[in-house]
């Protein structure tokens, strides 16, 4: 699996890595074996780049990946994430970049991964009621304190970025970005690659829609929260899957798999970008991880350039109560 880095000292890692959200939450029922076992099999196809948030399933997720890393932490790069709160019981309790709460979160991810560091360590949103120097000045003790190798922030915006980065050094920043959900290339990708900034793309197969596995609303399991987004919705599922059938049309010429293409096409913006695709199957893994081997031509960019342009896809990726927590 080839390796990219943004700046010299700062994180090399796997160009395709593995989002573990679903495997605890959002997308219907899950099986921890199975999910372990994929974890497993990532790290033995070089996808050693795992992703989790203390939030994915209140906990239960951090606690599965602690258990897949038992005997193999030192084959991994593990990011998790805090601000966004929840209870025991799921229930969700705001955003809080409070120093004290950054600590304090902090520990309890690496009581639930069962590890003595993580190695990238996210702020998930930003707390607009807590100016951004004073979050990432806790977060920068912690890696003087040696619990966390490096810092970064996921959805947020160009001003908030520079502003963080004068207080620590950030190597990363996770934000939305695929083929339908392009607005990081307007400003985002260039500040990153100014800053020296890893630029980590989540759901870069649009939560699965990009793959052309999703033919129907009917596809997704009772309880996909995917049935209540925008993008997913009655409305605009039929224009959305029209853009998928051209994006699958140009695969077969390709000679890959749809997601192979949408994959290879995050991949080709940049080489300070990498991509975190999730998936619970092995073979999914698999096919994902070959992913990396696509080399688009300029003539095939301009083909997708021309299918999926900036604001093609039909509703936003998320509510509005969402999208105002993004890019601030």
């Amino acid at each position: 699996m080839e390796k990219r880095s943004a700046r010299e000292g700062g994180p090399s890692v796997a160009a395709i890595g593995l989002g573990c959200m679903g495997m605890s939450e959002f997308y219907g029922a899950s099986d921890d074996a199975r999910s372990i076992a994929v974890i497993h099999r990532a790290l033995d196809a070089g996808v050693t780049f795992l992703d989790t948030a203390d939030m994915y399933g209140a906990g239960k997720n951090e606690r599965l990946v602690g258990r897949a890393l038992s005997d193999r932490r030192d084959e991994a790069f593990l990011a998790t994430k805090f601000a966004v709160k929840r209870g025991e019981d799921g229930a969700w309790l705001g955003l809080s970049g409070r120093p004290e709460y950054v600590k304090a979160a902090c520990d309890a991810s690496l009581s639930r991964l069962g590890v003595d560091h993580i190695d990238l360590y996210y702020q998930h949103r930003v707390d607009p009621e807590v100016p951004i120097e004073e979050t990432v000045g806790a977060m920068a003790e912690l890696v003087a304190e040696g619990k966390v190798r490096w810092l970064g922030l996921s959805e947020a915006a160009p001003e908030t970025i520079r502003r963080a980065a004068k207080v620590h050094p950030i190597a990363a920043l996770q934000t939305e970005l695929s083929l339908w959900s392009r607005d990081p290339e307007v400003e985002l990708l260039a500040t990153c690659r100014e800053l020296g900034m890893l630029f980590v793309a989540y759901s870069p197969l649009g939560r699965g829609f990009l793959t052309g596995q999703i033919q129907s609303r009917a596809d997704l399991a009772p309880g996909d929260f995917r049935l209540a987004m925008p993008r997913f919705g009655e409305e605009a599922f039929g224009k959305n899957l029209e853009l998928v059938k051209a994006v699958e049309e140009l695969a077969v010429h390709k000679g890959c798999t749809a997601a192979q293409l949408a994959l290879a096409w995050v991949l080709s913006r940049g080489d300070h970008v990498v991509a975190i695709p999730g998936t619970r199957s092995e073979a999914r893994l698999d096919e994902n991880a070959a992913a990396a081997e696509v080399a688009l031509s300029s003539e095939e960019l301009s083909a997708l350039d021309a299918i999926l342009p900036l604001g093609a896809a039909a509703g936003t990726r998320y509510t509005a109560q969402g999208m105002a927590s993004v890019h601030r």
